[in-house]
């Protein structure tokens, strides 16, 4: 089973957005796999989302993980994407990380939430499991503004910390329609969204390669 997790300790930072793009983007490239979107967070985003979506979409399977964990996660699947909760640290981290070989962090462009995750990923990555190696870790900038000061900044903060950056997302209205409708960004028509799969291919990419599996 191969399992993304979507983390940040901060909320607001879109990893629901992304988790449920991931999710929706492997059931559509692989028919036939069973794809579960593990929902931890206790404002049930994900959940919602799964609730919205199409019944003529490819099938992505929906657990409460916020309510029972991963007590009735369907060992078959061939994908498992957590959306991880905010404020998790500590012993609540390393428990949640036995769950996952892949870690994606979303980062908002801005001074105060890039103070605080880098201090998140120092965290993150002295976790025993990161540092036996058994989980990878990369970050995506979501919700960028291009062509600001806070942009530029972001950049060159995120290229120099020592987990691969591996995009920037820009902040647009396609994750508020793909959202409303169930549907990840890459189930949008290309005439509204080429732009965003552009930005999104370095990230798929990532997660397609064994770079981003222990």
């Amino acid at each position: 089973m191969r399992s993304i997790m979507v983390l940040n300790a901060k909320g607001g930072c879109g990893k629901t957005t992304l988790a449920t793009s991931i999710a929706a983007y492997f059931a559509n490239e692989e028919p036939g796999a069973t794809v579960t979107l593990a929902d931890y967070d206790p404002q049930q985003s994900a959940s919602d989302w799964l609730a919205l979506r199409p019944a003529d979409r490819a099938p992505v399977q929906g657990l409460r993980a916020y309510e029972e964990g991963l007590k009735h996660l369907d060992r078959n699947s061939d994908y498992l994407v957590i959306d991880a909760p905010a404020r998790i640290h500590g012993p609540e981290l390393t428990k949640l990380l036995k769950h996952a070989e892949t870690v994606v962090v979303p980062v908002l462009p801005s001074a105060i939430d890039i103070n605080a995750v880098a201090r998140y990923i120092d965290e993150l990555m002295n976790s025993g499991k990161v540092l036996r190696k058994e989980v990878k870790v990369a970050v995506v900038a979501n919700r960028v503004k291009e062509n600001t000061k806070i942009y530029d900044f972001t950049q060159n903060f995120l290229d120099e910390m020592q987990v691969p950056f591996l995009t920037s997302l820009r902040d647009a209205m396609n994750y508020h329609r793909a959202f409303a409708r169930g549907l990840g960004i890459h189930e949008l028509p290309p005439y509204l969204a080429w732009p965003d799969w552009e930005q999104w291919e370095p990230l798929i990419k990532w997660l397609r390669s064994k770079r981003s599996q222990p």
